[in-house]
């Protein structure tokens, strides 16, 4: 058991998935106690009433709404709220507590010229881009120790993540070039959030499998930030609750590199990246932290072929940011957890 003194946190937008997957992560963190939620369209609502597999966790727990003052007292926020939506709270924010924890896309992107490219808008306080630390930590290299009392961490979107795992190391070591990289990615419905849309229905999901987001995906330019490459990005919405699968290609280089050993080497004692012979599943990583990652080079077509599976409301979301929180705080990255998936 890892000894740490307890720090209070404040969740705001807890009511969507990404939040109440954090809430369920928090209840059985050994540092963090949760004593304040927001909801916008949940206000007065108790959590144990909108997600009764938290009644146990949190009896007495009711959504409050989206103001500052739901950080009094708070020594860290995390924030799980609509792209925009940050932008206006964050700022604020930062003056009643030391640490935002920020899992949307308000502050991923370092190029605020991106925003009205992308997002449709422009970025209400692009002096925090600057300052705001991704929050990848297996991607960071000497960059790490940033995410300690890091006042802003911007926790980097599901696809981006499954992608950047995969593919970052190979471009970085010269395994595959910076062009011509293509990102084929599948996620379970829960990324599209909790909001009522015609295409996330039971009846539109179920037994289909459908690209989405042709082109113009707004995760791309976080996806090459992150990778360090020019990507062509496809997204596919899959029957499934949860899980991200990134299949990646990319044209190797002249270089012999076995892609697979290349990201054996950069994920070497990474607690939460499995990185095999075996081909990744979505299911070995359900309710984990945990990334699984594969690697081939085809000496037949030059290409390589990287994959990754992970859970996006974990390892893609509220996961990564507990493990990015646990680092502002300096405690291990892994402390509250899961690095095993549910079987069966």
């Amino acid at each position: 058991m890892i000894h740490v003194s307890k720090k209070v946190c404040a969740v705001f937008g807890a009511s969507g998935y990404s939040g109440a997957e954090l809430l369920r992560l928090l209840a059985s963190h050994p540092g963090f106690n949760v004593e304040r939620v927001s909801a916008g369209s949940h206000v007065g609502m108790a959590v144990a009433d909108l997600y009764p597999s938290l009644a146990t966790a949190y009896p007495g727990l009711v959504f409050g709404p989206t103001e500052i003052a739901a950080a009094e007292g708070a020594d860290l926020a995390f924030c799980a709220l609509p792209h925009g939506a940050s932008q206006r709270l964050v700022p604020k924010l930062l003056d009643a507590v030391a640490h935002v924890v920020d899992l949307s896309a308000d502050f991923r992107l370092r190029d605020p010229a991106l925003y009205p490219e992308w997002y449709g808008d422009e970025h209400t306080c692009p002096g925090l881009l600057d300052e705001a630390v991704y929050g990848l930590p297996e991607l960071l290299g000497e960059r790490r120790n940033a995410l300690y009392r890091a006042r802003l961490v911007a926790v980097p979107g599901c696809y981006v993540a499954a992608a950047a795992l995969a593919l970052a190391p190979l471009v970085r070591s010269g395994a595959v070039g910076r062009s011509g990289i293509v990102v084929d990615a599948a996620s379970g419905v829960s990324g599209a959030g909790r909001k009522l849309a015609d295409g996330t229905q039971f009846c539109t999901v179920d037994e289909d499998f459908t690209a989405y987001g042709l082109l113009r995906h707004r995760h791309t330019p976080e996806m090459e930030q992150a990778i360090g490459a020019e990507v062509l990005f496809t997204p596919h919405l899959a029957p499934m609750s949860r899980g991200i699968l990134a299949t990646c290609y990319a044209p190797a280089s002249l270089a012999a590199h076995d892609p697979l050993q290349v990201l054996a080497t950069a994920y070497a004692g990474e607690p939460f990246v499995v990185v095999s012979e075996r081909s990744p599943s979505t299911k070995a990583t359900l309710g984990s932290n945990a990334a699984h990652l594969t690697a081939r080079r085809d000496p037949r077509t030059g290409w390589v072929v990287s994959i990754c599976a992970l859970d996006n409301l974990v390892k893609g979301a509220a996961g990564q940011a507990v493990q990015c929180a646990n680092a502002v705080m300096g405690w291990p990255e892994t402390t509250g957890l899961p690095v095993a998936g549910l079987a069966p």
